[in-house]
């Protein structure tokens, strides 16, 4: 899963770098220009980690290197030519976030490309090398930065100027020894109500860890007597959360599921570390909510102000006959 591009846009001949603090999701390519940038290297005894595949994610110990090629494309009807750079990143309220331009940290300082600008004919694509060295005086702690493919559409007769780019994340831990571990825990499971009509599943998961978490996983439901079984729902991804700090993930129950009490198992994992954890939790029912909504109270006072009504003019009907029988 590769990080989103982002179109910027800027008033002139010269565009502006994209703004600081914007999340990098994963896509594959740049919706807006149709490049593309994949992670092609995976190192062997990181085969079976989800992260590994999709990101740069390591540990080097000071004054060692790694090398890891890219794959960069152009899915467009144009031709293209790209710039590729480092550029800094950081975790920021559990989100995976790019800065400003090219380097701005050490680790992005630390990277270099093969080629730093190719030209690409509509379908080509174009092999680059990554090379990270780290120095030898560099200090334990994991880095965030991520490797970008831009694509900058010149302005025309004084209109906008747009920048797209879409880039390959990296998660590189640097000490000696080994590998720091990865480890969380689930700490609470509760259900709130979402954005619709769907009840909405939100755990909190602490990172015991030393290295950062992408948190990825499924919610099952199951009824009391386990005659009714719901799911898999996917849990909203998007989510990394530092070491010692806490996340908070979630789930939509887009089922329609009878209200009462339903038994949960949430499973959840980064990379290769996987936890599960279980709950009783009291779903509101979608049929029950959708009956204590304005649209049934607005249908039924109408109804009993009509019986009001009639009720009235009987009594008043029988109160003029006995006036005029007296």
């Amino acid at each position: 899963m590769l990080l989103t591009s982002v179109a910027v846009l800027a008033l002139g001949a010269s565009a502006a770098p994209t703004a600081a603090g914007r999340p990098m999701p994963g896509e594959r390519d740049s919706g807006g220009s149709g490049i593309g940038l994949q992670l092609l290297e995976i190192p062997v005894a990181r085969a079976q980690d989800p992260r590994a595949n999709a990101y740069i994610v390591d540990h080097l110990e000071p004054g060692t290197s790694i090398q890891r090629r890219v794959e960069v494309r152009n899915t467009s009807d144009e031709r293209h030519k790209v710039e590729l750079y480092a550029g800094a990143a950081s975790v920021e309220k559990n989100i995976f976030t790019a800065a400003d331009g090219r380097g701005g940290n050490e680790l992005s300082d630390w990277v270099t490309l093969d080629s730093d600008r190719v030209e690409l004919a509509p379908g080509a694509r174009k092999r680059v090398q990554v090379t990270v060295a780290v120095p030898g005086t560099a200090s334990a702690g994991e880095r965030y930065a991520a490797v970008w493919a831009q694509v900058t559409s010149p302005a025309r007769d004084g209109g906008v100027t747009q920048v797209h780019r879409v880039g390959v994340r990296m998660y590189l831990d640097i000490g000696m020894g080994g590998e720091p571990p990865t480890d969380f825990r689930i700490d609470q499971m509760a259900v709130g109500s979402g954005s619709g009509s769907w009840p909405v599943v939100t755990a909190w998961v602490h990172n015991t860890g030393r290295r950062a978490l992408d948190m990825d996983g499924t919610l099952h439901l199951a009824n009391d007597s386990e005659t009714v079984r719901a799911g898999p729902f996917r849990v909203t991804t998007g989510v990394t959360i530092l070491p010692g700090q806490r996340g908070q993930v979630s789930t939509t129950v887009d089922q329609p599921l009878a209200a009462g009490t339903w038994t949960a198992q949430l499973i959840l994992s980064s990379g290769t570390v996987r936890r599960t954890a279980e709950a009783e939790l009291v779903l509101p029912g979608v049929a029950q909510k959708a009956k204590s909504a304005g649209p049934g109270l607005l249908l039924f006072v109408p109804g009993a102000a009509v019986a009001l009504l009639l009720i009235a003019g009987l009594l008043g009907w029988r109160l003029r006959r006995a006036r005029l029988r007296r």
